[in-house]
């Protein structure tokens, strides 16, 4: 028989997500005649934009016609939407990039995911805690983590906790790491990183020669004009860091599947002898050995959303799940709940009673009031104590939800 990837045996439990949906089913099966209302996973319920969708059919169709039909297309993605995301989504702030740094995906999670391919495999790896799980699982599965102790730390991964305490900011390491994770506005806890604080991220980087693999993937939300949106409004960010943005979230497209990835022609890495190379090189040599490319389709609606009619119903879109998180916080906070996010993101993180584990707070919840979110444990060791609500709900569910707690728990 063929070895297997032993490192898959150091994973903890399943996948949250997935985990989750099993225990949802579980309590479906046992109680049929009960209606959920899920705010647990992110996902978005409203439609896509008009713009989006007429671009859809315009794409559609030019996909009938011998003369604008399109085959493979470019492995990073079309140049006719990287000039847009330069332009508009960094160029708007006051950052310049160059198209060819620009590399379009189908999905922010892949990114995620797949970004730690391209170093070695005893980089140290330091991860915000509690954050997006995709983050370790994908380092453990490589083999930099070891297996986790009783506290679920892996022993190989250098834990960066983001609690009330701290204001959810985590410090600096005390110690030499390779790759920083940093998710900013936050995925679960909903926190924003001031000029300040990414300063300081930035200026240890560029001390320890590290690389920041920074997720912006809800930078749409905020609405702080103080916050900044990308790492690179930050001075030296661009021989440091990696950002990657999704259109999920603020545009709609989890179904559609498009994001993307920024590599500066700055960023270096090392061999083992000590020889510098492009990190932007590596990340194109990657790219083109395992994509082709997501659909010219769907790269045609991404590109509607930076055209005059895409961005007023992009942010429509955005408003409306700000209204829900507005809902969802003042709601909790009114039955007597401790709430944390939701102004310059899309989540709501809640502490739980004392003495409740985020897992027996899920249970509770989905069995009295009959609503799914996410326990707090599950995005790290950190997130015990916590539980996470999503604000993209439709309004009808958002309201409906919160009044089931505030009433049954």
């Amino acid at each position: 028989m063929a070895r297997f990837n032993a490192f898959y045996l150091n994973l903890n439990q399943s996948y949250l997500f997935a985990e989750i949906r099993r225990r949802t089913k579980v309590f479906t099966d046992a109680h049929p005649e009960v209606r959920l209302i899920d705010l647990g996973v992110g996902d978005v319920t409203q439609p896509l934009p008009a713009a989006v969708v007429r671009a859809i059919h315009e794409a559609a169709d030019d996909m009938a016609r011998r003369e604008t039909f399109k085959g493979y297309g470019p492995y990073v993605g079309y140049e006719f939407l990287r000039a847009e995301i330069a332009a508009h989504d960094f160029g708007s702030r006051g950052v310049k990039l160059a198209v060819d740094e620009v590399f379009v995906s189908d999905g922010g999670k892949s990114d995620s995911a797949n970004l730690q391919e391209i170093f070695a495999q005893d980089c140290v790896v330091a991860l915000m805690d509690p954050v997006y799980p995709v983050y370790a699982d994908s380092n453990v599965v490589a083999g930099r983590s070891g297996r986790a102790d009783d506290s679920g730390r892996y022993a190989g991964i250098v834990y960066l906790p983001c609690t009330a305490e701290n204001d959810f900011q985590p410090a600096l390491p005390d110690r030499h790491v390779d790759l920083i994770y940093l998710c900013y506005p936050n995925n679960p806890t909903g926190a924003v990183a001031t000029r300040e604080a990414l300063t300081r991220w930035v200026e240890y980087a560029r001390a320890e020669e590290a690389v920041i693999l920074y997720d912006a993937a809800y930078e749409a939300y905020i609405v702080g004009p103080e916050v900044p949106h990308s790492i690179y409004e930050i001075d030296g960010a661009r021989e440091v860091a990696i950002e990657c943005r999704s259109y999920s979230k603020n545009a709609g497209f989890t179904g559609m599947r498009l994001a993307y990835t920024v590599v500066p022609t700055e960023l270096r890495g090392r061999a083992a002898d000590g020889t510098a190379m492009s990190l932007n090189t590596l990340w194109t040599r990657r790219t083109a050995m395992k994509s082709n490319g997501p659909p010219y389709i769907i790269q045609k609606a991404a590109a509607a959303v930076y055209t005059p009619e895409g961005q007023k119903q992009v942010r429509a879109l955005i408003d409306f799940y700000l209204e829900n998180a507005r809902i969802i916080g003042a709601g909790l906070a009114a039955a007597g709940f401790t709430v944390y996010g939701g102004r310059n993101a899309p989540y709501i993180w809640v502490r739980t009673p004392r003495a409740v584990s985020s897992w027996d707070f899920f249970d509770r919840v989905l069995e009295k009031a009959n609503v799914v979110g996410a326990p707090g444990a599950g995005f790290g060791p950190s997130g015990e104590g916590y539980f996470r609500l999503t604000a993209f709900g439709s309004r009808a569910q958002t309201e409906e939800a919160i009044e089931r707690i505030k009433t049954r728990m």
